[in-house]
């Protein structure tokens, strides 16, 4: 989808000098508040911004956004490792 943002002047060049420095970094800032309001996934973010994987970790990790893993998430993990180590 294309979405069509206006933005005075002197916003703008907050973010950068040229049309697409500018939408760049709108879409980095978009992409860093859905991830922490918990509405984007680490995938999505990275297919936002056309990063892999790693590049999506490191883009979170420069711009001082933490992982979205709570203890439920490990003890989740945990348990499944668990059970693959059982059957091994």
């Amino acid at each position: 989808m294309q979405v069509t943002v206006e933005l005075p002047d002197q916003v703008a060049r907050q973010w950068g000098e040229t049309p697409d420095a500018v939408g760049r970094h709108v879409m980095e800032d978009a992409a860093i508040e859905g991830y922490r309001a918990g509405r984007l996934s680490h995938r999505q973010v990275g297919e936002m911004l056309g990063l892999d994987y790693w590049q999506a970790e490191a883009f979170l990790k420069q711009r001082g956004v933490p992982l979205n893993y709570s203890a439920a998430d490990l003890d989740t993990d945990n348990a499944t490792l668990e059970k693959i180590l059982a059957h091994s």
